[in-house]
C-alpha cells in the first residue's frame, strides 16, 4: 500500500489547502478496496490490481482537482501542441513549483522511514473517514445553516462549505432561478444605432482597441494603475464585466455588443443581424476595418472575427510594416502596437469619411517572450503592460496631431490572472472569477474642443450592452459640436449583472461575492 498511501496523503494535503474537493464516499470505497486486495501475492494479480487501480485513481483525482474539464483539454489539444518548449516549462513550474517538488521528495523520504515502524494505512483510512465528518460538523455549526446530516447528500459532502452559506439545495435552486431570469432578460435587450451626422466637421472615427489579458486586478499586481493613459479617458467603466476569459468568446461578445449577453453555447451560432456592432456602424455611415498585431491563426481567431463582423468583405489590413516586438507562446511574431496602429493610420488618411477599426492585440498574452530579456512571461508582464499603454497614448497623440476626430475605445478581452487564486494557478482562466472578468474600460475623445471636464465615471455593473449604448449615443449626437455635455451621454446606460462564462464553468455575482457553477451543475459560493 506504500504507493496508494502516498496518493491519499497527497489528496488530503491538497484538500486541506483548498486545491482539491474530494468525493469522500468514492475515496473511502477505493481505499477499502485497495486494502482488501493488498494480500494478493502473484505478480500477475498485483500488476493487474495496480493497473485497474491506476485507471480509477487518475480520473478520480482529475475530477476532484481545480483544473479545466477533461473535455476542454481534448478540444484544445491541437492548439496546445503548438506551445513552445519554453512555455511548456513555464507552465510546468507553475503547476509544480520546484520548491514544492523538493518538499514532496522530502515528504516521501520521511514517509518511507516512518512506514517501517508505523502502519500508515490505518491512519490514512481513519483520516479519509474523519475528514468528511469534520466538514459536515463544521457546515452544521455555521450561522444560517439549518441543515441536518440527513439533508446532505454524498455529493454535497464533496463540496466545500462557505461561512454563512445556505444548504446546497437551497443555494442551487436560488442561483438557477436567478440565472434563468438573467438569461430571459438579456435575450430581449437591444441597442439601436442611428445615422451619423452629415456634418463633416462633427464626424469622427471609432477605434476599438481590444486588449488580450488585462484586468483591474492585473493592473494592481503589475503596479500599473498610475499609468497616464488611464487618466486620459473621457468615459470610464469601473465595474465592467467582459463575461469571458478566453479570446475567441471575448471577440464574439464585443462584436455582438448591440445585444444582451448570450449564453456561451450560443456564441457559435448565428444571431440577430442587429447584434453585430460593425455592421450596425456600417449602416450608420462608417467603413469597418480590422487590424491585428498578430497573425490570427491561433484558435482560428481571425476567422472568428470575420464570421462575427456581420458585414460583407470587411478588410483585414496587413501589419507587416510594424516591427516585431516579441514572440508568442507558439513562437509566432507579435508586432509593436504603436507601429501597427501608426501604419494603419498612415493609410487611413487616404479614406474619405469616418472609419470604425477593430484592433486586436495579444501583447500581454501569457507565454509571450521579449527578445533578449530573461524571465517568465509573468515576470515580464509589468514591462509589457507599461509599453502597451504608452504605445496607445502615443497613437492617440498621433491622431490628435492629424487634426482628425476620433473616439478611441479601450476594452480588454479578459484578465491575465497574474496572481492566480484558490481555484486555479496564475495564468489559468477556466473559472472566470471577478479578478479575471472585471476589466478597465474607457473611451477617449480625440479632437474634443474646449476644456475637458472630469471623466464621466460609470460605476454600476455593466457590460458590452452599456458600451454599445454609449457609442450609439455618441453617434446619434456627435460630441464634436458646440453645446454638448459629456456626462449626458453616459446617463441611463443599461446595467448588467456580472456573469462570467466558459464552456462548462460559470460565475455569477452575488450580494457578498460571487458563486461558481461547476461543470456538474453544483454552485459554490465564494467571497
Amino acid at each position: 500500500m506504500t504507493f496508494w498511501n502516498l496518493y491519499f496523503i497527497l489528496k488530503l494535503y491538497l484538500w486541506s489547502t483548498g486545491h482539491l474537493m474530494p468525493i469522500w464516499a468514492a475515496n473511502i470505497a477505493f481505499a477499502l478496496a485497495l486494502g482488501a486486495t493488498s494480500f494478493w501475492r502473484t505478480r500477475l494479480a498485483r500488476t493487474g490490481r495496480f493497473l485497474v487501480a491506476l485507471g480509477i485513481a487518475l480520473p478520480l483525482m482529475y475530477r476532484e482537482a481545480n483544473v479545466p474539464p477533461f473535455a476542454r483539454l481534448v478540444n484544445e489539444l491541437g492548439a496546445m501542441m503548438h506551445f513552445s518548449a519554453g512555455y511548456w516549462l513555464e507552465l510546468a513550474e507553475r503547476f509544480v513549483p520546484p520548491a514544492l517538488l523538493l518538499a514532496g521528495v522530502g515528504a516521501v523520504v520521511v514517509y518511507l522511514v516512518v512506514n517501517r515502524w508505523v502502519r500508515v494505512s490505518t491512519f490514512v483510512i481513519a483520516a479519509l473517514i474523519t475528514a468528511p465528518v469534520y466538514d459536515l460538523s463544521r457546515a452544521i455549526q455555521m450561522p444560517g445553516n439549518a441543515a441536518s446530516p440527513a439533508a446532505l447528500s454524498t455529493t454535497a459532502l464533496s463540496q466545500p462549505k462557505r461561512a454563512g452559506s445556505l444548504p446546497d439545495q437551497v443555494v442551487a435552486a436560488g442561483h438557477d432561478s436567478e440565472l434563468a431570469t438573467f438569461r430571459s432578460e438579456e435575450s430581449k435587450r437591444r441597442v439601436s444605432f442611428g445615422h451619423l451626422t452629415g456634418n463633416a466637421d462633427a464626424q469622427f472615427d471609432i477605434i476599438v482597441l481590444h486588449v488580450c489579458s488585462l484586468s483591474w486586478n492585473d493592473l494592481d499586481v503589475a503596479k500599473a494603475r498610475t499609468h497616464p493613459m488611464l487618466s486620459h479617458f473621457d468615459f470610464v467603466f469601473t465595474n465592467f464585466s467582459t463575461a469571458a476569459s478566453y479570446s475567441g468568446p471575448a471577440a464574439v461578445r464585443i462584436l455582438r455588443a448591440a445585444c444582451g449577453q448570450e449564453p456561451h453555447q450560443k456564441l457559435y451560432e448565428r444571431t440577430d443581424a442587429d447584434c453585430y456592432i460593425l455592421s450596425a456602424l456600417a449602416r450608420a455611415g462608417y467603413m469597418p476595418q480590422v487590424l491585428l498585431n498578430h497573425d490570427g491563426h491561433f484558435g482560428d481567431f481571425a476567422q472568428t472575427v470575420a464570421k462575427n463582423s456581420g458585414a460583407t468583405n470587411v478588410p483585414f489590413l496587413p501589419n507587416g510594416g510594424a516591427p516585431i516586438q516579441m514572440r508568442s507562446f507558439d513562437d509566432s511574431p507579435i508586432r509593436e502596437d504603436y507601429g501597427a496602429l501608426a501604419g494603419w493610420y498612415a493609410q487611413r488618411t487616404q479614406i474619405q469619411g469616418p472609419v470604425v477599426l477593430y484592433y486586436n492585440t495579444i501583447s500581454l498574452h501569457d507565454g509571450n517572450r521579449l527578445p533578449g530579456v530573461t524571465g517568465t512571461s509573468l515576470e515580464t508582464y509589468p514591462r509589457r503592460v507599461q509599453k502597451l499603454m504608452t504605445d496607445f497614448d502615443r497613437f492617440a497623440d498621433l491622431v490628435a496631431s492629424s487634426g482628425r476626430r476620433a473616439a478611441i475605445v479601450f476594452v480588454p478581452e479578459h484578465g491575465a490572472a497574474l496572481a492566480g487564486d484558490n481555484d486555479q494557478i496564475a495564468g489559468l482562466r477556466e473559472v472566470p472569477t471577478p479578478h479575471i472578468v472585471h476589466a478597465p474600460v474607457g473611451i477617449r475623445l480625440i479632437g474634443f474642443g474646449g476644456t475637458h471636464p472630469p471623466a464621466a465615471v460609470i460605476t454600476q455593473p455593466s457590460s458590452f450592452l452599456a458600451l454599445a449604448q454609449l457609442l450609439a449615443n455618441l453617434v446619434a449626437r456627435s460630441p464634436f459640436q458646440a453645446g454638448v455635455t459629456l456626462g449626458d451621454y453616459a446617463t441611463n446606460l443599461p446595467s448588467t449583472r456580472m456573469v462570467g462564462e466558459n464552456e462548462q464553468t460559470l460565475t455569477m455575482g452575488t450580494a457578498d461575492g460571487f458563486s461558481v457553477r461547476t461543470p456538474d451543475g453544483v454552485w459554490v459560493d465564494e467571497r
